[in-house]
């Protein structure tokens, strides 16, 4: 089964069209994440949206916002203009979740696509967690204890 589930901030500005034949919805975004190395390059993919999740997020999420993404892992060949195929990664949203002063509900475009339970979905606060009195700013933005 291929299930991922991927931290990440939005780069680019979700973009909304539709497709030529059915004009179905699509939104198209890139997100960042950080790289297990620190001498590595953040990595970035391309994220894909389809029907009401599509509108959705052209709506509601914006380029600096921080998510969690859940969804299916591709990989895409291109043909480039020099002549050669590369290979490209892709991923199919299929629920998104805001991190930090959002709330985590999921939204009824994705409970409607029958994706999503309300009873499963963890409610993340930052002020549950307990930091010590001398924690500095970079420490609260610390995303890593995330309860999963």
């Amino acid at each position: 089964m291929n299930s991922c589930v991927l931290m990440a901030q939005i780069t680019s500005q979700p973009q909304l069209r539709y497709t030529q034949d059915n004009q179905t919805p699509l939104t198209e975004m890139m997100v960042e994440f950080p790289s297990l190395r620190d001498s590595d390059p953040p990595g970035s993919l391309k994220v894909v949206a389809w029907r009401n999740l599509a509108n959705e997020v052209s709506q509601n999420y914006q380029a600096g916002d921080h998510v969690i993404l859940e969804g299916r892992l591709r990989m895409n060949l291109v043909e480039r203009q020099e002549g050669f195929k590369e290979k490209r990664a892709e991923f199919t949203l299929s629920r998104i979740h805001r991190l930090g002063g959002g709330t985590s509900n999921p939204s009824q475009a994705t409970m409607q696509q029958g994706t999503a339970n309300s009873d499963n979905v963890v409610p993340f606060s930052p002020s549950q967690q307990t930091q010590p009195a001398d924690a500095t700013q970079q420490d609260e933005n610390n995303l890593d204890d995330i309860p999963f």
